[in-house]
């Protein structure tokens, strides 16, 4: 019997059969036999291996010929085809274990209309359980099927492989262009714009499910969704809308409620492009350090990470802070250098910290959102000049080197490129639409619009009762120093969800966590690693709920840990021992 690399070298591709061909006998009656319904949270004893008999070769040649049929998916398309199996890459050096990954395209419904391009990943040693990972931005590309959001640092590049898990994702529908996540031009498509925002979820998952089990000859046992960014706001997706088909799901800073948060957006990008307000990378780290200076130690401890966040935001003021003994504050109130701070950038900054509110037109007729609160921006990472290895991306996914403006040049913070985008090609679907001319506050002759993207964008409903009495478990956590999904938007939905369901019902299967110091994905000053798909798979299979979990940093300190706090608590200092342990703080409330 050959192996995949050596029946295939060099690269060769299979080709999959026209659209609608059947599925291998074999295949097929797997399928028959074990129902496409049981979709997950099975506990029989044999589900945790493949069957003694399972022949991973002749599967690999199997898979090559697959298509699903659009009846076998949940949500309309044209049906679904394998088009090519190949044996994972390694990464940086290391082999990857055995398996096999598939490309598959999922057609569309309609002719014209943009096919969503999927990958799945399925090891020959197989732990009977999948992982569908989320994207990130407006999404466009399929993501790295080897890790997820904070991965825990000392599984390898292969922590999903090495435990065993199945692994799929796609690019919701549609292939970015050279602006790679911050590219929208999709959204005056509207079956693309309906994919990215929930509908490919279903199609992919579907597909995935059909795909495996009759690889595998059965369906797996657990189903898990873990995404950050716009993949959180996919994972609450899962959990919003399809309920039976997921066991648990890990929501990493999720940019839930996304029109609306493209609405400050465009109201933080409208307080930059003045002038004089828009900081140099020098003044956005004087602005840092000023703040930690003053809120540093709120927390018991001077470690350069701000724990006592809502003390710091009471407390800083950047009119008339101080920092190694000079003001913050320019005197003249012009922008004198990369020293001080003009009025304009306190003003810009102060917009950027608070709420945007627009109940006066968006609802009731939109997604019943009527705000969207400010940013942690007081001690966060902005974007400096710093030789920190992640530097480059915290830069990217903050305010990265020029100011705003319409068109968007890629330099923009990404925020303004994201509300540029979003306006000219999913509002007003005019390329030549001056972005900055857009009041999100006062859209005139968009409102209608706006509300209807809210209804289709914003995912808000906090009513998880199905999922909950399935016995689906929710892991949420973001870092208190994000500046391009905000955090109190998180804990927002948290509280809704309380209030919605009660305490202590959501006690029963959800957390959430806020981690300070870490930023959106990346953080030079705390670099978030945690096992979130350990713990949530202990909770599904095991009934035991996460406690005394532990975070680590890899970047800022590598190798520091602090304890991951349930919201709204937060870790501080005992007074002593290690500083760089977990153990030598206490999560409280004050």
């Amino acid at each position: 019997m050959t192996s995949i690399h050596s029946r295939r070298a060099p690269r060769r591709r299979f080709s999959a059969p026209r659209a609608g061909a059947p599925w291998p006998r074999s295949l097929l009656a797997g399928l028959l036999a074990l129902g496409l319904a049981a979709c997950g949270g099975g506990n029989d004893d044999d589900g945790r291996q493949p069957p003694a008999a399972f022949d991973f070769e002749r599967a690999v040649q199997q898979l090559a010929s697959a298509s699903v049929p659009a009846a076998q998916i949940g949500l309309p398309t044209s049906g679904a085809q394998v088009v090519a199996v190949d044996a994972p890459a390694p990464v940086r050096g290391v082999q990857p274990p055995a398996a096999v990954q598939a490309s598959v395209h999922i057609a569309a419904a309609r002719a014209g209309d943009p096919a969503i391009h999927m990958a799945l990943l399925l090891p020959k040693a197989w732990n009977g359980k999948v992982v569908m990972l989320g994207g990130g931005g407006y999404n466009g590309s399929i993501p790295n099927l080897h890790s997820y959001s904070a991965a825990p640092a000392d599984r390898g590049p292969f922590p999903l492989l090495n435990q065993g898990y199945a692994v799929f994702a796609s690019d919701s529908g549609h292939r970015a262009n050279a602006a790679g996540s911050r590219d929208g031009s999709f959204g005056v498509n509207d079956a693309a714009l309906e994919n990215f925002s929930y509908a490919a979820l279903k199609k992919v998952s579907d597909t995935a499910n059909a795909l495996l089990t009759g690889f595998y000859g059965r369906a797996p046992t657990q189903r898990y969704f873990i995404g950050g960014s716009t993949g959180g706001r996919e994972a609450l997706a899962v959990a919003q809308k399809w309920p039976a088909d997921w066991d648990g799901v890990v929501a990493w800073y999720p940019a839930w409620n996304a029109a609306s948060l493209d609405l400050q957006f465009g109201r933080i990008s409208r307080a930059f492009a003045q002038p004089d307000a828009y900081p140099s990378l020098a003044q956005r780290k004087r602005l840092r350090l000023a703040a930690l200076a003053q809120c540093d130690e709120l927390d018991g401890l001077k470690d350069g990470i701000i724990s006592h966040v809502a003390a710091c935001n009471a407390a800083f003021d950047p009119t008339t802070a101080q920092y190694q003994g000079q003001p913050l504050r320019c005197a003249s109130g012009g922008n004198e250098g990369d020293d001080c701070l003009s009025d304009a950038m306190i003003a810009a900054l102060k917009v950027y910290d608070s709420p945007i509110s627009f109940a006066a037109f968006a609802t009731p007729q939109g997604s019943g959102e009527t705000q969207y609160p400010g940013f942690n921006i007081w001690g966060s990472e902005l974007g400096e000049e710093g030789s920190s290895p992640v530097q480059p991306v915290v830069n990217l996914l903050a305010m990265n080197t020029t100011p705003p403006a319409s068109p968007a040049p890629l330099t923009a913070p990404y925020w303004a490129v994201f509300w540029d985008q979003w306006v000219r090609h999913f509002v007003t679907r005019d390329a030549g639409f001056d972005s900055l001319s857009l009041d999100p506050q006062a859209p005139g002759p968009w409102a209608d619009r706006i509300n209807a993207l809210m209804r289709l964008q914003d995912v808000n409903s906090t009513d998880l009762g199905a999922f909950e009495r399935k016995g689906g478990k929710l892991l949420m956590a973001h870092g208190s120093a994000d500046v391009l999904v905000s955090t109190r938007a998180t804990a927002q939905y948290y509280q809704r969800l309380q209030s919605t369901m009660g305490a202590e019902t959501v006690r029963r299967f959800a957390r959430y966590y806020e981690v300070p110091g870490y930023g959106h994905a990346a953080s030079a000053t705390f670099n978030a690693s945690w096992d979130a798909l350990g713990a949530l798979d202990r909770w599904v299979t095991q009934g035991q709920a996460p406690s005394a979990e532990v975070i680590t940093d890899t970047v800022g300190k590598p190798g520091r840990t602090r304890p991951l706090c349930d919201y709204p608590s937060w870790p501080r200092y005992k007074g002593q021992g290690d500083a760089d342990r977990a153990e030598s703080f206490a999560c409280v409330t004050q």
